[in-house]
């Protein structure tokens, strides 16, 4: 339902392009595209998803009030959505993404920051109307989704961020140096380590109790593109992350804060393989359980990748959650954590010279160390100061906004889906190679066996994996009715 409100007065867009000639200067505003403001004017911007994270995305890209934020939309504005509102209480109010943008003309840009099934379908929905999109991590749900999301956003000129913040720390320049020095080597492993999940994950989906629905949540514009299924408590409005239907899981939640330091830093492509192995739960001797719609414990995934530049040898990457870290360096001292605090996240970057350790890419200290063979070592620091919140991200992508399709401050965005895409990509594909080693079928004896638990081998041009046509189901989804993706 809506809250009908008047609506704020602002200028018309800038859409026909002056006359120019060889002697004649077009102004900067008409080379900014479709949708473009000047960089004075104040930018129109809806939340979909307004509680949670959506609450500080909004906030911090309203700049402290600089813009305007004309409308929210939110499945239940009777949970933490309520704070939006009380901030923003000029907004116009909607539980549908689709009607706010159909409804409401003026919208320039709009944050995304729903569970993880829907960013796909409502980042299209709005770079198809030629608004400018910030989506939280996980850019998308699948593969496929953030393939088509990274070419429409360059086919509509629209400016876009990923809500991996981290990717804005400065401190990632000194990672970044570390390895432009060539002081590692080659380098030819990565480690990367997560104590997620920390909510509940791992055993069967819990049965539906529609009578247990709270009044004020639209459980069907909830569950958008998922099967429909019958009002299931505990899945709004966190819990969600640990049902392939909804949610992508450990990977999903941490891996684009992770997995970006080294895609970043050593100019990552698409991996060439994955290959996976997941904790074993026996509730009965002998009898593994099995829940095949939901992420498990813990997993283990190894993902190979051809040599950059940066590298100069092929790299193996590997990933483990639910608390399983890698074997602490000789070059570490044996006292000091690995990447992070107390050791719960981080990352080892390995070269022939040494090995670079870094914490979680977020909002937490990245407290970027470097240990070399020859007794060299340079930390960052322990204690980081934020200027302003989440590192400028979401203000960046503002002022990117206004400034134009393709502008210096443009170029300048850290997670722009030209760059997300692929990353997002590269994390997803851990999630696939899950899902597959999970499958299993009837043999000839009557038995079930696993027949999906193999490496497999992925033409990351073509988005697919060649020798396994069964994890190809898993590259997209099935979109229930009146949620699909367009194209155009």
């Amino acid at each position: 339902m809506k809250k009908t409100t008047n609506s704020q007065s602002r200028r018309n867009f800038v859409k026909n392009t002056a006359l120019a000639s060889s002697i004649f200067i077009v102004p900067r505003h008409v080379m900014g595209g479709p949708g473009f403001l000047a960089p004075s004017d104040r930018l129109n911007i809806a939340a979909i998803g307004a509680g949670g994270k959506g609450a500080s995305d909004i906030a911090n890209a309203s700049v402290n009030g600089r813009e305007n934020v004309v409308a929210l939309c939110d499945v239940d504005f009777s949970g933490s959505a309520k704070r939006s509102v009380e901030r923003f209480p000029k907004a116009k109010l909607f539980n549908d993404y689709r009607e706010m943008l159909d409804t409401v003309k003026d919208i320039d840009a709009v944050t995304i920051s729903t569970p993880d099934h829907v960013h796909g379908p409502a980042a299209a929905y709005a770079m198809q109307r030629g608004k400018h999109v910030y989506v939280q991590k996980p850019m998308t749900h699948n593969i496929s989704e953030a393939r088509m999301l990274t070419q429409m956003a360059s086919d509509k000129k629209v400016v876009t961020q990923m809500g991996n913040q981290g990717g804005s720390n400065p401190l990632l320049g000194m990672v970044q140096k570390w390895v432009d020095s060539g002081k590692l080597g080659n380098i030819s492993k990565v480690e990367i380590w997560t104590n997620r999940p920390v909510w509940p994950q791992g055993y069967s989906m819990p049965s539906p109790e529609p009578g247990k629905k709270p009044e004020d949540l639209y459980w069907d514009l909830w569950l958008g593109p998922a099967p429909m299924r019958p009002y299931t408590p505990n899945l709004h409005p966190f819990n969600w992350r640990g049902w392939w239907d909804y949610g992508t899981g450990a990977l999903g939640d941490v891996g684009c804060h992770l997995i970006d330091i080294p895609y970043r830093t050593l100019k990552l492509k698409y991996p060439t393989a994955a290959e996976c192995s997941v904790g074993t739960v026996f509730s009965q001797m002998w009898n593994p359980d099995y829940n095949p719609e939901g992420c498990p414990a813990t997993s283990f995934i190894t993902l190979n990748y051809e040599a950059t530049e940066k590298t100069g040898s092929p790299l193996m990457m590997t990933w483990s959650d639910g608390g399983i870290r890698p074997s602490h360096p000789e070059i570490i001292p044996a006292d000091s954590d690995i990447g992070g605090p107390g050791s719960y996240n981080g990352v080892l970057i390995h070269g022939e010279n040494g090995v670079i350790s870094t914490n979680i890419n977020d909002s937490s200290p990245l407290t970027p160390k470097l240990y070399l063979n020859d007794g060299t070592t340079e930390f960052g620091p322990e204690v980081e100061e934020m200027e302003e919140p989440e590192y400028g991200h979401q203000r960046k992508w503002v002022d990117a906004c206004k400034a134009g399709f393709g502008s210096e401050e443009h170029q300048g965005l850290t997670s722009s889906f030209d760059y997300a895409g692929p990353m997002t990509e590269t994390v997803l594909m851990g999630n696939l190679a899950i899902r597959s080693y999970m499958l299993r079928r009837q043999n000839d004896e009557g038995n079930m066996e696993f027949y999906g638990r193999k490496k497999l081998l992925w033409d990351g041009d073509n988005m697919e994996v060649t020798n396994f046509e069964d994890a190809n189901q898993f590259v997209s989804r099935t979109y229930r009715e009146g949620w699909e993706i367009q194209d155009a």
